[in-house]
């Protein structure tokens, strides 16, 4: 999504699309590790100095309610985001924490059936596995 999309969409939502909202933004979306928001922060203090991480956590509140990042809560209490929203497995390492998306064409053949058999579209998914990495092995 580029910024004049995520601007149109922030403005017909009721929200302003301050520089710094926008720069948490492009940084999520361009992410595959799945970040929480202190890694965001972290990444972001250098440029932008006067952020908080009271701005992060609202603007990550923001896209998921936008429906352009998912929420990814664990046992441990540790909240992770995701910026892809198209059917996928989390292959969650259970030693590092580590996340990688797994796609595959059978997965969404499986998901239609089961989307069929239930008779109503779901508002949302999410499918973790559990495995460990190669470098946790």
């Amino acid at each position: 999504m580029n910024t004049q999309d995520l601007i149109k969409k922030f403005r017909k939502n009721g929200y302003k699309a301050t520089s710094q909202r926008l720069a948490i933004c492009k940084l999520i979306l361009s992410r595959k590790d799945h970040p929480t928001a202190d890694q965001i922060y972290q990444v972001l203090k250098e440029e932008y100095p006067t952020i908080s991480l009271t701005t992060i956590y609202n603007t990550l509140r923001i896209l998921v309610e936008l429906g352009l990042i998912q929420e990814l809560g664990f046992n441990e209490g540790s909240i992770r985001y995701d910026p892809d929203m198209e059917l996928h497995i989390n292959m969650v390492c259970s030693k590092c924490g580590k996340i990688d998306d797994y796609k595959a064409e059978n997965i969404i053949q499986l998901w239609n059936t089961i989307i069929s058999d239930l008779g109503f579209k779901p508002i949302g998914q999410r499918i973790d596995i559990y495995y460990e990495c190669e470098e946790c092995k």
